[in-house]
């Protein structure tokens, strides 16, 4: 029933009227195979990210760095199991059955990633991109001073930070999930209901074929 219903959901887009805007705010929406987060510019008169998140929490990034890219997830998944071979049963059960607390991963980048197989690439309007921001910002969970609270351990990289977010991850609200959700909510075209980063994709912009 779970795989049907994504089939049946997947093929069914919301926000059937979305066009892309060509002097538009131009996003990413990027998987490494299994996980999605977007992709934003750090500064736009309509957000400034480095005003809510500190280039001080990741060991290499500064002001130089463009864009920020910003995904959902387990808390488990993301801070116990850097690679799959780390994973354990435990750390599975508890994400797939509200088991356990989730997280936020920014990562600060140099550049935009090009449209690929595993990235869209995807121009909005200001009022989309309003709404997107809106979304993203409300996941972080604040302490009691209205600030992002920074979980003090190592990223994947040099590049990156976790932080404590709002909600509960499983089975039927995926990380997938919550980038579709968020999509939606700016009023992109995307799939109804999104576990898998492929369900992300099937409706959004695909790169133009190589001409022969």
């Amino acid at each position: 029933m779970y795989g049907i219903t994504m089939l049946v959901l997947t093929w069914i887009p919301s926000n059937t009227d979305f066009a892309e805007t060509e002097d538009g705010i131009t996003i990413a929406i990027y998987s490494n195979g299994v996980h999605t987060d977007i992709i934003m510019p750090v500064k736009h008169e309509i957000h400034d990210w480095s005003s809510m998140l500190s280039f001080r929490d990741v060991a290499a990034a500064d002001s130089t760095f463009g864009f920020v890219s910003l995904g959902w997830g387990d808390k488990g998944f993301y801070i116990e199991t850097p690679t799959w071979a780390d994973l354990k049963a435990s750390t599975a059960l508890k994400a797939a059955f509200w088991l356990s607390s989730s997280a936020m991963h920014v990562t600060w980048r140099k550049k935009l990633p090009a449209a690929g197989e595993n990235c869209s690439v995807v121009r909005i309007s200001k009022e989309q991109y309003r709404a997107l921001c809106d979304f993203v910002s409300r996941t972080f969970q604040l302490d009691a001073s209205k600030q992002v609270q920074h979980i003090k351990v190592p990223g994947y990289g040099k590049y990156d930070a976790f932080y404590e977010a709002k909600e509960k991850y499983s089975l039927f609200k995926t990380c997938n999930v919550w980038t579709g959700n968020a999509l939606r909510y700016a009023g992109v075209k995307v799939s109804l209901w999104t576990p898998f980063d492929r369900c992300v994709f099937y409706h959004l912009p695909q790169p133009a074929a190589p001409a022969e």
